[in-house]
C-alpha cells in the first residue's frame, strides 16, 4: 500500500510514540476495505507500539486510533491518503502522546470545554482547506476525551453526502446537527463552543502594549511584512483572522522562483513558521473593524476588532488581501454551499459523475473546468467576455475535452434552484440576446478577488474598485500607515509579486520611524 520511502518516512516518524496505539478497524468486503486493511497493516508493521483490532461500527470501511487503555481516539470513515497524509501521522503521534502542540493556554480552554461533543467533518481527499480542520478537531479530541471527531470521505459515503445534502467541504456536524463549514481552526471552534471566549480575549487584548509596526493580514504581503519589520528588531505585532489568507486555497503554485512546485497550505505553514521564528506577536482569530488614524504627529495609529478591542501602533502595514469575487446575480447567495462554490479542488469530488459549470474564463476558470472534466459527467463553462483570457495552452487543452463545452459573450443571469440545492443556471447570449438554462448540479465561480477593504471606506483613501490606493514604497495617503499585497493598487496579484510589497512596506515603515521619533524612542539606525 504505502511504497518503501513512505513506509521510511513514517516508521521515523513513529518512533516518537511515547503510549501504545491501537488500529480498531471495522471493514466490509469492498474494494475500499481491502485497500484500507492493507494501509493499517503497513502501519502496524513500522512500529511494536502500534497493534490491531477489529471494530463494529456501522459505517465501514473506517477505523479509530486509540490509546490503549483509554479514551483517547480518533476516526477516519476514510482511506487518509492524498493531503489528509499529514492528518493521519498527525493523529497517530498524538493519540500516542506526542505532545499537541498548541498554546498552552488554549489547551487548558479545550480541556476545560464542559459536555461532550461527536463531531463529524466531510471532507476530500483532494482539498487543500479541509486538512486543518481535520488536524484542528483530533487534536481538540486528544486534549479532551470528551469530544469525539470522526473524518469522513465524503467520495467513499456518497449516499451519506447526498443524504446530508453537502455540497461543500469541508462540512462539520456536532451531535448530528450542522455546525460550519469551511476552514476552521482550533481557536474558531474553541471560540464557538466556549462563548465567553470572545469576552476574555477581547480583555486581554487591551493590556497589549502598542506596536512599533503592526501587521494586518496574514497572508504572504502580511508574513513578509512582519519578517522585514522584526529583522529590524522592533516590536511587531501581526493581526489576522486566519493566517495564510488566499494562499490557503491554492491548489499548486509552479511560479514561485526557485520553487517548482508547492501548495497553498503547506506555502502558508512555512511563511507562519518564519514569522513565529522573529518573534513576531501574533495575534489571530480576531478581524479588523476600522482603523483609527493617529489624532497628531507622533501619535498612535487605532485597529479597532470586533471583539471590541483596540491595538495600537507607531506604524501600521494594511495586507488584509482579497476573497473569490460573487457574481451579485439572483440565486448565488441562496444557493452558496448548496451547489454553488467557488473552489473546485476542494468541492469536485462531490461532483463526481454530474453535470457542472463554471463562470469564468481566465486561467483559473480554465484551469477548473479542465481539472472538473476529469470527475464529472460535463463541465460548461461560461465567460462573460467575447473570448477567453486564459493561456493559450490552457484554453487549447479546454476545447480538446469531449466533455467540455465553452460559450462566450455569456452573461449569467440567475441560479435556479428547488429551495435546499442548486438544479441549473440560467445566462443570457450578450450577441444574440437569447436566454439559455443549463441543467447542472454545481457552478464553480472563478471571476477573480475582490479586496477586503470594505472596513476602510472613509479611512484610507481607495480606487473605484476599493483597493488600497499606495504609491512605489507603499505609502497611504494617511501618516504612519502603509499598505501591500493584493488589496493595494498593485495591479498584478501574485504571491511574489504581495511579498516584494509587503517587505517594501515594512521597510517604508521602518524608516518612518527613523524620521519621526524622539531620539529616545527611535529604533537602533544600525539593526540588522
Amino acid at each position: 500500500m504505502l511504497d518503501q520511502d513512505l513506509k521510511t518516512q513514517l516508521a521515523a516518524y513513529l518512533e516518537k510514540l511515547q503510549q501504545p496505539i491501537e488500529l480498531v478497524a471495522s471493514l466490509d468486503d469492498s474494494d475500499a476495505a481491502r485497500e484500507l486493511d492493507a494501509l493499517l497493516a503497513d502501519i502496524a508493521a513500522l512500529s511494536p507500539m502500534i497493534s490491531r483490532a477489529a471494530g463494529n461500527d456501522p459505517r465501514t470501511p473506517s477505523f479509530l486510533i486509540r490509546r490503549t487503555g483509554s479514551d483517547v481516539q480518533v476516526g477516519f470513515a476514510a482511506i487518509p491518503l492524498g493531503h489528509e497524509f499529514t492528518s493521519l501521522v498527525l493523529a497517530l503521534l498524538q493519540v500516542g502522546g506526542h505532545p499537541v502542540r498548541i498554546d498552552a493556554a488554549l489547551a487548558a480552554q479545550v480541556r476545560a470545554l464542559p459536555g461532550d461533543y461527536a463531531f463529524e467533518t466531510y471532507m476530500s481527499l483532494h482539498c487543500q482547506s479541509c486538512p486543518d480542520t481535520i488536524q484542528a478537531l483530533n487534536a481538540m479530541s486528544v486534549l479532551n476525551p470528551r469530544i469525539k471527531h470522526v473524518a469522513i470521505d465524503g467520495a467513499l459515503f456518497q449516499a451519506e453526502v447526498e443524504a446530508r445534502e453537502i455540497l461543500s467541504v469541508p462540512t462539520i456536524y456536532l451531535n448530528g446537527q450542522p455546525f460550519d463549514a469551511g476552514r476552521m481552526s482550533i481557536e474558531q471552534i474553541v471560540a464557538r463552543l466556549d462563548t465567553g471566549a470572545a469576552a476574555r480575549a477581547a480583555a486581554a487584548l487591551h493590556d497589549v502594549a502598542p506596536y512599533d509596526v503592526l501587521v494586518v493580514g496574514g497572508g504572504p504581503a502580511g508574513a513578509a511584512a512582519a519578517i522585514y519589520a522584526a529583522r529590524k528588531g522592533i516590536r511587531t505585532g501581526l493581526l489576522a483572522e486566519r493566517f495564510g489568507g488566499q494562499v490557503l486555497d491554492t491548489m499548486a503554485i509552479e511560479n514561485f522562483p526557485s520553487v517548482e512546485y508547492t501548495e497553498g497550505p503547506k506555502l502558508a505553514a512555512s511563511l507562519e513558521a518564519h514569522v513565529r521564528s522573529y518573534g513576531v506577536e501574533l495575534v489571530t482569530s480576531q478581524r479588523a473593524k476600522a482603523l483609527q488614524p493617529a489624532a497628531a504627529e507622533g501619535g498612535m495609529v487605532g485597529i479597532e476588532l470586533d471583539s471590541g478591542a483596540t491595538l495600537r501602533a507607531k506604524t501600521v502595514v494594511l495586507a488584509p488581501g482579497a476573497r473569490w469575487r460573487q457574481t451579485g446575480v439572483p440565486g448565488e447567495a441562496e444557493y452558496r454551499n448548496k451547489g454553488v462554490t467557488y473552489c473546485p479542488h476542494c468541492d469536485g469530488p462531490l461532483f463526481k459523475g454530474k453535470r457542472v459549470a463554471v463562470i469564468g474564463g481566465g486561467n483559473s476558470g480554465v484551469e477548473a473546468a479542465i481539472d472538473l472534466a476529469g470527475i464529472v459527467e460535463h463541465v460548461t463553462l461560461l465567460e462573460f467576455d467575447g473570448r477567453l483570457r486564459a493561456d493559450e495552452v490552457l484554453q487549447r487543452k479546454l476545447y480538446s475535452l469531449p466533455n467540455a463545452s465553452v460559450h462566450v459573450n455569456a452573461q449569467t443571469t440567475e441560479f435556479v434552484g428547488d429551495g435546499s440545492k442548486l438544479q441549473a443556471l440560467r445566462y443570457t447570449d450578450r450577441g444574440t440576446g437569447a436566454s439559455h438554462q443549463v441543467e447542472v448540479a454545481g457552478v464553480f465561480v472563478q471571476i477573480g478577488l475582490l479586496p477586503n477593504s470594505e472596513w476602510l471606506q472613509g479611512a484610507v483613501q481607495l480606487s473605484p474598485r476599493g483597493e488600497i490606493v499606495i504609491d512605489d514604497r507603499g505609502h497611504t495617503d494617511l501618516h504612519g500607515v502603509f499598505a501591500a499585497g493584493d488589496a493595494t493598487t498593485e495591479p498584478y496579484k501574485q504571491i511574489v509579486v504581495a511579498m516584494g510589497a509587503g517587505s517594501t512596506a515594512a521597510l517604508s515603515a521602518f524608516d518612518f520611524l527613523i524620521r519621526h521619533s524622539t531620539p529616545a524612542d527611535a529604533p537602533a539606525a544600525n539593526a540588522a
